[in-house]
């Protein structure tokens, strides 16, 4: 049962670890963890003398820390690699050391790795006069190791002439990627391009780990194969770039696949390749993969339904490369039953897993929208009851007051107008408060403020005491309130701003509710591990709509407010007449 949990546990110390290190010291240490595999179990082959190739092991390791030290010193970093690549090479001839070919001859895939990356820093870090002497010299070094690492019984026939173009494609390309990047503010629109590019590819990282082996391979059989499969590496690479890119237009890269694959499927015939040149089932390993990652794509992306037609299309291309390559070197084509339908059933098997895993992330995407869909829509729901509360709580508790003194202006005026200008002062006071309390709501619904602020919550501070002091003293709801508190000099300040808040609606309450109210009392003490709020009047219930009406939402609000800070409300009648609210605000959080 512990099995998931440790799994996820093991998965996310991993890609936090990753994310620390970065993705290009990732693939470097991938690519050093081949290299180690792959030559230690050719030192102690039957094939030449025993532990030779270990010598390998010393040039290696030195390319991959001047990988690493290139990314704080890019330009120094560069030399040092240049001159690692000479002196081995002199110590691979001296020692008639057997090398082994990748992406370039007689380069191991980690010396590949590490100075695609070192260029890249080089081109991108350093200013343009030292980038360009530094990368000549990287090159110079890199054509002396393709062309002096002989040993005895290599064959060089077209190594030096493919080196070149295989090193012309990963220089052309490195620096694509490395030269946008180096003034961003220069480049702002270049700079935005290459951040999509590179969240296109950090999407893609599985099909580009699976592309990138595949391709490596296929190097290695373009060498064997003596340039005669470099077209079929060609329409590899292509395969592999149109895979990568499909997400943005799944169903059009899907034709394009077709046609680069039908394209490699009939020019395969007129090269006369051997069986040095692997293409399982008829079909290169590159474009397999490609075919594979991208039926996953498509189906991810519309549905199986909407790609059947695409798939097919795929499938019969599929096919005509099997029966037209399978028997090399002489064209023939596969006519044996037997033969078609074992190569049946495995694309069959291929095809089925590649549709199982795109009906998988369609459907595990389809549950992230929900689930985002649904954060979302509890987010806006939570922000409009917040804005809500607000309203009723804030502008209301003003609206109230105005209304109040507006109706004792109206019936004392015409006996003593010093009255009814007192209250004319008392209602503009409350307009303006009214006012800068709408303003801070604008301000919230455009982002400026968090929902729920207003000049309390605002200048809420840890003395509760002084701010219920001041929120008693500015109330206009007309009833004459006293106060009774017994607070500490420190209240969490949010149990302050929602006690704020219960006692203010509370008032408001008074004046709307409060019929023929001559007193309210105000009592705020702590009782063990809580604060007790008790705001009580002496007013009979009315006969009458209160002023300005009523929404009915006041204690909703409240209720809403305790709940969230887990604690308990009491609101009714008081057993000796008038109206009684008592709230329990926890004052430590749960654990």
């Amino acid at each position: 049962m512990t099995a998931g949990p440790a799994q996820n546990k093991f998965l996310a110390r991993v890609s936090a670890l990753a994310r620390r290190i970065g993705m290009p010291a990732v693939v470097l240490l991938a690519a050093l963890a081949f290299d180690l595999v792959f030559v230690t179990d050719a030192a102690f082959d039957d094939t030449g003398p025993r532990g030779i190739d270990l010598l390998l092991f010393p040039g290696i390791f030195a390319m991959v820390f001047c990988a690493l030290w290139a990314q704080k010193r890019a330009a120094v970093a560069a030399v040092a690699a240049s001159v690692v690549l000479v002196a081995y090479t002199l110590v691979v001839r001296y020692f008639d050391i057997p090398t082994y070919s990748s992406v370039l001859a007689h380069l191991s895939i980690t010396e590949v790795v590490a100075g695609v990356e070192i260029l890249f820093y080089a081109a991108r870090r350093t200013r343009p006069g030292v980038a360009f002497a530094v990368i000549s010299g990287l090159v110079l070094a890199t054509l002396t190791a393709v062309s002096g690492r002989y040993y005895s019984g290599s064959d060089s026939n077209g190594t030096m002439a493919q080196a070149m173009l295989f090193g012309g494609i990963l220089l052309g390309g490195t620096l694509v990627f490395a030269i946008p990047g180096r003034d961003r503010t220069a480049h702002p629109k270049r700079y935005e391009k290459l951040q999509k590019l590179n969240k296109l590819v950090m999407g893609q990282w599985p099909l580009i780990v699976m592309l990138g082996i595949a391709l490596i391979l296929e190097f290695g059989f373009t060498y064997e194969s003596g340039a005669h499969g470099f077209p079929i590496l060609v329409c590899s690479i292509v395969a592999a770039i149109i895979a990568v890119a499909a997400p943005r237009r799944p169903a059009d890269a899907m034709v394009a696949l077709t046609a680069v694959m039908l394209l490699s499927a009939l020019v395969t015939p007129f090269l006369r390749l051997r069986y040095d040149y692997a293409t399982p089932g008829g079909v290169p390993g590159t474009q397999i993969v490609a075919g594979m990652g991208l039926v996953v794509t498509l189906v991810r992306a519309v549905g199986l339904s909407k790609s059947v037609s695409r798939i097919a299309g795929l499938s019969a291309v599929v096919a005509v490369a099997s029966i037209l390559n399978t028997k090399r070197p002489t064209p023939t084509l596969m006519t044996d039953p037997d033969d078609i339908a074992g190569f049946a059933v495995a694309a069959v098997l291929l095809l089925g897993i590649s549709v199982a895993v795109g009906l998988a992330l369609r459907s595990r995407d389809s549950e992230r929208t929900q689930v985002i869909q649904s954060a979302i829509s509890d987010a806006q729901t939570s922000e409009r009851m917040a804005l809500a509360r607000e309203l009723h709580d804030v502008v209301a508790h003003h609206v109230t007051g105005i209304v109040v003194q507006a109706q004792a202006a109206k019936m004392m005026g015409e006996k003593n107008p010093q009255v009814a200008v007192e209250a004319m002062g008392r209602i503009e006071d409350a307009g303006v408060e009214a006012l800068a309390a709408m303003r801070r709501l604008v301000r919230s619904m455009r982002g400026d403020a968090p929902a729920g602020s207003s000049e309390f919550s605002e200048q809420a501070t840890t003395d509760l005491a002084a701010d219920l002091r001041t929120l008693i003293e500015r109330s206009n709801h007309g009833v004459k309130t006293s106060m009774k508190l017994e607070l500490p000099s420190h209240v969490p300040h949010e149990v302050g701003r929602s006690a704020l808040r219960l006692v203010q609606e509370s008032l408001t309450n008074v004046g709307k509710h409060a019929s023929g109210a001559k007193e309210a009392l105000v009592i705020a003490e702590v009782t063990g591990n809580e604060l007790h709020l008790q705001v009580t009047d002496d007013g009979r219930e009315p006969q009458r709509r209160p002023a300005g009406g009523s929404g009915g939402y006041g204690l909703i609000g409240m209720r809403e407010r305790v709940a969230l800070l887990h604690g308990r409300l009491s609101a009714g009648r008081a057993p000796g007449g008038g109206w009684r609210v008592e709230a329990w605000l926890p004052l430590e959080g749960e654990e």
